[in-house]
């Protein structure tokens, strides 16, 4: 089971031969993928076709769903935003550590393309899936 972050959504949707997109095409109908409301706002608002947001959405819905942002998750992913700050890490969007600390709690590995990933690795535990 993995959780994948927009950010290999957007690689994927867009036939981007990265690794990690590679990698959730080999995953889709062989392990479970999580996706939640976090990750299908930030994929579902980039695409400016109807057919492709239609062909998009009916993928992303095949998924197994979870809710990702509650008052434990916020004010979890609040304090850890300050633990990296403490650190000297500035996290450049808000919603990635909220991501990030969702998966932390639900025990859930992360595959991403983003480096706002790398210090909650590397800092707070965050597991993640590599290509």
């Amino acid at each position: 089971m993995v959780l994948v972050d927009s950010s290999v959504w957007v690689d994927y949707f867009n036939g981007a031969p990265t690794p990690e997109a590679d990698l959730l095409d080999d995953l889709l109908g062989r392990e479970l993928v999580v996706t939640g409301d976090i990750i299908l706002t930030e994929v579902l608002q980039g695409f400016r076709s109807d057919t492709h947001y239609r062909r998009a959405n009916s993928l992303l819905e095949a998924l197994e769903y979870r809710d990702m942002l509650g008052k434990t998750v916020a004010v979890s992913a609040a304090m850890n935003y300050r633990r990296l700050r403490k650190r000297g890490v500035t996290v450049r969007k808000t919603i990635d550590v909220m991501i990030g600390t969702f998966c932390m709690l639900q025990g859930l590995p992360l595959l991403h393309a983003d480096r706002d990933f790398n210090p909650m690795e590397q800092y707070l535990g965050l597991r993640v899936r590599r290509p």
